[in-house]
């Protein structure tokens, strides 16, 4: 969040901390920290338990039914009182009243808009009594929904409480087949009671003007707002570069723009392909501060014609990127419990295991500033969704009038962010045109409802910022085009869902050829140190009530098992069921990335759907609620590696061909050595080959006849480029299930680093595929989800996540595919 400051002759009074909290049937009463949610004030005063914890959930549905009163006094010198009085609330979640010694001085109803609103008539000097008054969302979704000139249709399997399309409010907040279905209320971000002295800023916005001779003009525009004509000094800053400028404001909004000329920039790089260049822009009047992140750069989406239909590819500093990454969801799905230093760890997961490229999808918030500070520090680009998502939606004037403001107010907040490279309408929204009864008898009110709402987002984005580049929709062939995006090869982003949801093999991600795949996902369950957190022994089964409750994908269960015995014998217990849960997904999410990524440059991007969960769930993230890394994670790293190499099998299965995959600027020379494996663990070499691969470019090394794979060996191999990175793998002509696997033998032994980590040797006497160390307390892994051959011991390094006391010692446990099956 920029830095806000006033000087010592203007105040702000910080309204952050305890707030009175009381249901307005006065049936509960307690205090709540703002910012903050309901829920959490609840839990914390014990008038509600964890709703995450076991079926919780059911027993709070309450709270969002109620009305609820937050308040609190301030006191104000009679000294102080002349002048313009403002409260500042950057989030109200959502529908809420704000009443000033009684007197209405706010009615709310934007979760992602920043009020302002004049108070200067409401104070008084001495005590002033001010109340938020937090109206439930799910009576006025009702109520908005019954004044609609025709039924609105919503996706009742994401949404079981319903109406949350009626309101400007995270549509997960009514449930996902992710998220817990509470309907969270609050008040987020910074919250203050302020005196306007001559003018404040209401926004900063930069625009960067690249010229023939490889610099650049930055122009920074600063909108002043003032209720009275004046003289307003500011100051622009530039890394350094100071200019002072005295403006003349009217009352109302003032635009100023000054040009500072940069005549070498440091360019700004995502992650893998260059540094992160960053400077610092201040804009400072006498009461007010702004601070921006500035990253110069120049980027392009591409969509030029080809012979396959025409190309959907992001264009940085010149370069063509390839989009390595996944979709983020909120990161928590109750906000008081969202902190930087959790969310930074994740998005560090994301760059560790080789992304460039997140997706902030349209179903939760446009996320605060500081969460595009750390992807700007951090090197990863972002597709930033409108808020948005699987539903259809109103377009009375009163709507696309709110939806009109929230879209100038977040772009020109978030547009200066080297880090935002595209902003795209909306999430599955054509596509919900086909999933109601209503929109399909009568496609075209609906889809022109559809397209007024569309353009309204893209007209406010392009006033707020012109430059920004647009995309209508996701999955999208293209401009004005409402046709089917799913399954289309040759233009626009796709969204592949038909491995998970139609329960397709995992062979048939090879079946599509997609421009930008920016969704597909497979789930698994949430690891077991998450599971132990909401559940009891008596609960550790994937059919107790306890563990469907976690589960928020109708069948979600049943396809993760039947999937399970398509390739894998039945697992001995519960914990085994998990581990091969996880595995099996990182298998197909592989599956996937590794045939696009042979396309290149066909095929330009990979987003897996998810990285995080908003809660403890079985889910698609490769990162469990906390951040602990699944096994999916850890594959990712190695299929998302800059230089790789991966074994795809002909349609026909006749053939494997090494596929090699440079990302990188230069060429590289790769080495590959592969061997056959024989079910005990011993290896045989069978070819050595070489080759170049261009920049930015896959070729294929070689190919092999799967026939030069006996009946019970595996295909292994191991690569090196000539840049220094490295991989290795296996490939199993067939299933898992059929192999006759002898025990691994596999052996854990840890000892502790100076350092306060952990070294784990782990060895095996036969073969061990798909080793997963696990300990008893929280940490990270350098490596994990590897393999060992017979003789071969492994060695890798834990980092607690909170340094252990002494010489105390974590508990390892590990699991491999043979250990976890169940015998006759």
């Amino acid at each position: 969040m920029p830095a806000e400051t006033l000087n010592s002759d203007a105040i702000r009074i910080d309204l952050s901390g305890d707030w009175l909290l009381a249901s307005a049937d006065n049936s509960h009463a307690s205090t709540i920290a703002l910012p903050g949610d309901v829920h959490s004030a609840l839990q914390r005063a014990g008038i509600i338990a964890d709703p995450y914890h076991g079926r919780n959930e059911a027993d709070v549905q309450w709270v969002a039914h109620k009305e609820w009163v937050l308040e609190r006094t301030v006191a104000i010198d009679r000294g102080d009182l002349e002048g313009h009085w403002y409260l500042d609330f950057e989030s109200i979640d959502t529908i809420a009243s704000a009443l000033v010694n009684d007197r209405l001085v706010l009615k709310a109803d934007n979760c992602f808009r920043r009020h302002r609103p004049d108070v200067s008539e409401a104070l008084v000097a001495g005590e002033n009594r001010i109340r938020i008054v937090l109206h439930s969302a799910i009576a006025e979704g009702a109520r908005r929904q019954a004044a609609q000139p025709f039924y609105v249709p919503y996706h009742e399997g994401n949404s079981p409480i319903s109406n949350g399309n009626m309101l400007r409010k995270p549509q997960c907040h009514f449930g996902w087949d992710w998220n817990i279905a509470i309907a969270p209320l609050g008040v987020y971000g910074s919250l203050a009671l302020c005196r306007l002295e001559t003018a404040r800023i209401e926004h900063v916005t930069t625009r960067q003007l690249w010229l023939a001779d490889g610099s650049v003009d930055l122009q920074v525009t600063v909108t002043l707002f003032a209720r009275e004509p004046g003289i307003v000094p500011i100051h622009f800053d530039l890394d350094g570069q100071r200019e002072r400028l005295d403006c003349a404001v009217g009352v109302g909004e003032t635009r100023i723009t000054h040009v500072f000329t940069v005549e070498q920039p440091r360019r700004w790089w995502p992650a893998g392909s260059g540094a992160q260049a960053l400077s610092i822009l201040k804009v400072e009047t006498l009461e007010d501060s702004v601070t921006r992140q500035i990253g110069f750069r120049t980027i392009e989406l591409l969509t030029d014609k080809d012979e396959a239909g025409s190309r959907f590819a992001f264009r940085v500093n010149g370069r063509d990127i390839f989009c390595r990454g996944a979709n983020w969801i909120p990161a928590d799905a109750l906000m008081s419990r969202v902190t930087t230093e959790a969310v930074e760890d994740l998005l560090r997961s994301a760059v560790d295991a080789n992304m460039n490229m997140i997706r902030v999808w349209g179903g939760g918030f446009y996320e605060p500033d500081w969460f595009y500070d750390l992807c700007d520090r951090l090197g990863l680009l972002v597709w930033q969704d409108f808020m948005l998502a699987c539903n259809l939606y109103p377009s009375t004037p009163d709507f696309l009038e709110n939806v009109s403001a929230e879209v100038v107010y977040q772009v020109k907040r978030l547009s200066s962010h080297p880090s935002i490279a595209l902003w795209c309408g909306d999430n599955e929204l054509v596509g919900a045109l086909n999933w109601f009864d209503e929109s399909r008898k009568d496609r075209d009110r609906y889809l022109v409802s559809y397209d007024r709402l569309n353009r309204t987002v893209e007209a406010a984005m392009k006033a707020a910022c012109p430059e920004a580049i647009w995309w209508p929709s996701s999955p999208s062939v293209g401009y004005l085009n409402f046709g089917d995006a799913w399954h289309v090869d040759g233009a626009g982003d796709m969204h592949y869902w038909s491995v998970w949801h139609e329960n397709k093999s995992f062979d048939n991600y090879r079946t599509v050829r997609p421009r930008f795949c920016s969704e597909f996902g497979f789930q698994s369950y949430t690891s077991m140190p998450v599971i132990r957190q909401f559940a009891e022994a008596r609960d550790l089964n994937i059919a107790s009530p306890v563990m469907e409750a976690h589960q928020k994908n109708a069948g979600g269960n049943e396809r993760i098992a039947g999937t399970m015995f398509r390739y894998f014998r039945f697992p001995k217990d519960f914990p085994s069921f998990v581990y091969l849960s996880q595995v099996q997904q990182g298998l197909a999410i592989r599956t996937a990335v590794d045939h696009w990524r042979s396309l290149k440059p066909h095929c330009m991007g990979t987003l897996y759907w998810q990285l995080n969960d908003t809660w403890p769930v079985a889910s698609w993230s490769s990162l469990d609620y906390g951040g602990h890394w699944k096994a999916m994670h850890y594959m990712a790293r190695r299929f998302f590696q800059p230089v790789a190499v991966a074994a795809i099998p002909s349609a026909d299965g006749r053939e494997i061909a090494f596929s090699m995959v440079n990302d990188t600027a230069e060429p590289v020379m790769v080495e590959l050595q592969t061997f056959l494996v024989s079910l005990d663990g011993e290896r045989q070499p069978l070819i050595a080959a070489a080759g170049s691969c261009s920049p930015d470019r896959a070729a294929t090394l070689v190919t092999i006849a799967a026939t030069d794979i006996p009946a019970g060996a595996l295909l292994f191999w191991s690569f090196e480029a000539s840049n220094g990175m490295r991989g290795e793998g296996h490939y199993v002509h067939g299933t898992y299930k059929a192999l006759d696997l002898l025990p691994s033998g596999f052996t854990v032994e840890a000892a502790p680093r100076p350092d306060g980590g952990f070294d784990v040797a782990v060895a095996a006497t036969a073969l061990a595929l798909h080793v997963m160390v696990e300990a008893d307390v929280e940490g990270r892994y350098s490596d994990n989800a590897f393999d060992l051959t017979a003789g071969e011991t492994k060695t890798i390094r834990f980092t607690p996540k909170v340094p252990l006391e002494g010489d105390a010692m974590p508990r390892f446990s590990a699991y491999d595919l043979e250990s976890s099956q169940g015998r006759g």
